[in-house]
């Protein structure tokens, strides 16, 4: 199993959850997140004053999939996420050891 970890901008949200839906994943944890990266922040106005906006907001997508499933979630991501300006995000994969479902018990894929 493989633990997909995506920061994209917000209003991609819905888009990339409807591809990833289509393919059949069939959860996902989404966070909202600030950070920064090459981005570094930008400047606002706001009421005539210019302050520093250094945390950049994101949404933060959790998803466990199968080992077979993992590159095809990967693309559907990059693919919908992609608005070809700066800030567009990341994607992590990690491998995930264990998972259960705590209902029923179920362990590892059957718990996805």
């Amino acid at each position: 199993m493989k633990l997909i970890i995506a920061a994209i901008k917000p209003f991609k949200l819905e888009e990339v959850r409807e591809a990833l839906t289509s393919i059949g994943v069939r959860g996902m944890m989404v966070t909202e997140i600030k950070g920064f990266g090459t981005q570094s922040g930008h400047t606002e106005i706001y009421r005539g004053a210019e302050y520093a906006v250094n945390f950049v907001p994101k949404v933060k997508l959790e998803i466990v999939v199968a080992d077979n499933l993992a590159e095809q979630v990967v693309e559907a991501i990059a693919k919908t996420a992609q608005t070809g300006k700066i800030g567009d995000g990341k994607i992590f994969m990690l491998n995930v050891e264990n998972a259960l479902r705590v209902r029923t018990g179920e362990t590892d894929g059957d718990a996805l």
